[in-house]
């Protein structure tokens, strides 16, 4: 594996850590214990994919949009939800759920980027290459 490789797979997962930290906060900010399940989860999937989105057009250019894009809609639009119903149910410190939102972010991103090798393989095997 090449160096420019290497550096760009610490990038995704770097930029799918900054993604989860980010929804992380942005949600733990608006949604506080008591507030209804259902509702929270809503207004944690708005703020995780409006977090997403800002998080991902600032990275966009460094690692490419699907690099960043995909799993970023998944860690905001999910990780939303998750973090939100967490927050509603429990207080948590701003250290833990940053930490939760991280890690979070690294598994969404090795999951995306092990589904796109399948993809990736299964493609390159037909055609030859």
């Amino acid at each position: 594996m090449s160096n420019s490789r290497i550096l760009f797979a610490i990038g995704d997962y770097v930029a799918g850590g900054i993604g989860g930290a980010a929804t992380a906060v942005a949600v733990r900010a608006v949604v506080g214990p008591g507030l209804d399940l259902a509702l929270a989860m809503l207004v944690g999937m708005g703020i995780g994919m409006l977090a997403h989105l800002a998080i991902s057009l600032l990275l966009s250019p460094l690692l490419g949009m699907f690099h960043v894009m995909v799993p970023g809609s998944l860690i905001g639009m999910y990780g939303g939800m998750l973090f939100a119903m967490r927050d509603a149910m429990q207080p948590v410190s701003l250290g833990q759920a940053i930490g939760v939102g991280v890690i979070f972010g690294f598994i969404v991103t090795a999951g995306v980027r092990l589904y796109d090798r399948a993809l990736t393989g299964t493609v390159s095997s037909r055609l030859g290459m």
